[in-house]
């Protein structure tokens, strides 16, 4: 089994592509080591130290370091992980716990006309797109007052630096073009990153009351 790398925007993110089929239920994506309970996979990379954050696409693995860490030092045990995963057969999900991906993008039978174009096209153009860059979107809402639709960004789009060129250079100029209702995109934060994020200020918080610094 050859297992290849890809870069992405993301200097922090690397794809790794096994050359089998990864989530076949939806993407999914792993904020710390608490949510990666349910797969085995997530679980076993988390022990690699200065791994902060997994996504499994339809066919890869994105994985994003801690900036501090670098690739020489963890890929030869994140290669090491996905490969013994993958040669032994092993499912991604615990028994029960596979977790069908959001279906952010599902036309639904009560979506205003507007919202299922929107939907139609963050399905088909926007996130073949972006996961050829190791990442995914995930659509969160449309405000109809002001014309916004707001995004999530997953993956290796997480903290990259080029992640606003995408969203407004991007998805927001191709939605206005193809969609007169929609006057702008932005991103919105989900709960669970807003927990990490809450969480991290906290313990910053802590260390700072000891004198020490973070760096991110």
């Amino acid at each position: 089994m050859f297992i290849q790398t890809e870069t992405t925007p993301n200097a922090d993110s690397l794809k790794f592509i096994p050359g089998s089929a990864v989530s076949t239920s939806g993407t999914h994506e792993f904020l710390d080591a608490a949510s990666a309970h349910s797969s085995p996979l997530a679980d076993k990379l988390f022990h690699v130290s200065g791994v902060e954050t997994l996504f499994f696409g339809p066919d890869f693995i994105s994985v994003n370091k801690h900036p501090d860490a670098a690739w020489p030092d963890l890929k030869p045990e994140v290669y090491s992980i996905i490969m013994e995963h993958f040669t032994s057969g092993a499912p991604l999900f615990r028994e029960g716990q596979s977790g069908e991906g959001p279906e952010d993008t599902r036309i639904l039978d009560t979506d205003p006309e507007v919202v299922a174009m929107i939907k139609e096209l963050l399905d088909t153009r926007v996130r073949p797109a972006i996961q050829e860059d190791g990442g995914d979107i995930e659509y969160r809402g449309f405000v109809e007052e002001t014309g916004t639709v707001q995004l999530g960004l997953k993956g290796s789009c997480r903290g990259c630096d080029s992640s606003t060129v995408t969203l407004k250079s991007g998805i927001e100029r191709m939605l206005m073009h193809y969609i007169p209702e929609v006057k702008e995109v932005e991103q919105v934060l989900g709960p669970e990153e807003k927990v990490a994020i809450d969480e991290f200020s906290k313990f910053e918080a802590r260390l700072r009351g000891e004198g020490k610094t973070v760096e991110i």
